[in-house]
Parts: C-alpha cells; structure tokens; sequence
C-alpha cells in the first residue's frame, strides 16, 4: 500500500471536505487547523483522504464551516465506508470514479461492448444513450458533457498510461449513423493511448462478464472497478486486485499487439467509409 491507505472513496469524501471550506468560508487550510486546535497537516491529510477523521473530528470541522446538522449527519454517514476495501455505489454517483481515474498514473481497462468511455467520441456517446432509452434529453446532455470532461486526462502532458482491451464485437456493434461509426473507430487510432483488440476468433476466453478497470498509482494501492447498469464497485482489496490485474494478463495473451489491433480499426473505418461512400452514389 505504500504506506498510503487511502481508498478513491476517502479521497472523493476528503476533497469534498475541501471544497465545502472553500464555498463556505473564507478560511485556509492553516487558519481552521487553528481554530480547531489541530496541526495543518491534520487538515491537509484529511482533505487528502489519507487518514481516517474521527466522528468528533468532522463534526468540529464541518461545524466551523457552517454546515447543518443534517448535513453533517449525512456526511458522517457516507464518511463511515469511506476507507473500506470494497465500495458499492449507485450508478448515478460520478465524483469517486472521475478522481480515481485523473489521480491514476496507469489504466488498463476491458469492454465486450461499447468503446471505453476515455475514447468515445461526443457523437457516439450521445447516441448510445439516446438509443438505451433511459435518460432525459437534459440527463443526455449531462452525461455527455462530462464524459468529453473526463477525457481532458489524455490530453495532459502528464497523462496516465492507457491500455484498452477492446472486444472485436465493441468494433463491429452500430451506435448512431455510419458517419458516427466511423469517426468513432478513427478517434480510436489516436496516440494518447494504446488499444489491444481481442479477437472474436478467441471465443469465450475472450469474452468476459463485466466492464473491468484497473487504477494504478506511483504512491498508493493500486484499485479494480467494475460496473453495471445495478451499481458500481471500487476494490482495493488485495485479493480483489490479484484478480483483476490475473484477468488483464489472461487478455493479454489472448489480444491482437498494438500494431495489428491498429491494422484492424483501420480496415474496419476504411470499409465504414466505402459502404458510405457508395450509399451516397447511389442515393444520388
């Protein structure tokens, strides 16, 4: 663990804690830290999700910012599974996910299905959501936007290193227009990261039950993430994460390398665009 046992939860919770001294108060860091009677590191390490507060301890800090009663009930709620080593969230909850993924400096990531989130171009996320039929063309809008916001992480001169394993039927599965298709499989070509197709010809080695990631980090335990259209689960146990990264080298083995994964894509856009392009000959 590095000596860092923070979890994406206690790092979500902890930054939130930060942004409710900014909103509410005027106070630095230091200045609250004296207030409260605390060392500034005590602060920062709480905001930074490092260490476990006690109950008295958020208590006392949210209450010198302001904050109901309720509001404080609340946030200890959530605050009590902040460190556990398995996190289930609904769905809807983005802010543990996002922070997880920018801190990272390694992702490595499996879909049967879809493009990965990171490399779905505006237009095919949006028609993926409009096709499942759920979310309100405001949510759709939301959705979309802060996917597009997440992927400013491969464009930082820092960026983590990614690794996409991409199942051969998330290429040849229509989202939206032909026009859509292709634009998307071109966005996949793109150097800010690598993909590793993994063939259909590998079967149901190939094929796995679930959207798996892998967040690795310089200074702290590495976590595995999986979700479903139910719930998504954050693990940072060290069974959980053997496991997964097992899973990523069973893929590895079993995927195209890099240069024949990019051959592929590249086959399959040219040939989005030369049925396009006699469509529009013979529409005309």
């Amino acid at each position: 663990m590095n000596g860092d046992p923070s979890t994406p939860y206690s790092r979500d919770l902890g930054d939130e804690l930060r942004q409710i001294r900014e909103r509410w108060t005027t106070f630095r860091g230091r200045k609250i830290a004296r207030m409260l009677g605390w060392d500034p590191g005590k602060v920062s390490n709480i905001e930074h999700g490092k260490v476990r507060a006690t109950e008295i301890d958020i208590i006392q800090y949210l209450g010198r910012c302001g904050r109901s009663q309720a509001f404080i009930e609340d946030f200890l709620r959530r605050y009590r599974s902040a460190f556990d080593l398995y996190v289930v969230q609904v769905t809807d909850n983005l802010r543990t996910m996002a922070l997880a993924e920018s801190l990272a400096d390694k992702i490595t990531g499996y879909d049967l299905t879809y493009m990965p989130g990171l490399l779905q171009t505006e237009e095919y996320a949006t028609a993926l959501y409009v096709a499942r039929g759920v979310l309100t063309p405001e949510m759709i809008e939301a959705a979309v936007r802060f996917r597009m916001e997440r992927q400013t992480i491969l464009q930082r001169h820092d960026r983590p290193t990614c690794v996409f394993y991409i199942h051969e039927n998330a290429l040849r599965l229509k989202v939206g227009s032909d026009e859509i298709m292709e634009e998307q499989l071109m966005r996949l070509l793109f150097h800010t990261h690598t993909i590793r197709i993994v063939p259909a010809s590998s079967g149901p080695a190939g094929v796995l039950l679930a959207h798996y990631v892998l967040w690795e980090y310089e200074k702290r335990g590495s976590v595995a993430y999986t979700h479903s259209d139910l719930a998504k689960v954050f693990v940072q146990e060290e069974v959980g994460v053997k496991r997964c990264k097992s899973i990523f080298a069973r893929l590895d083995a079993l995927a195209l390398d890099e240069e024949q994964s990019r051959s592929m894509v590249a086959d399959l856009a040219s040939r989005s665009r030369e049925d396009l392009n006699g469509r529009r000959l013979h529409l005309a």
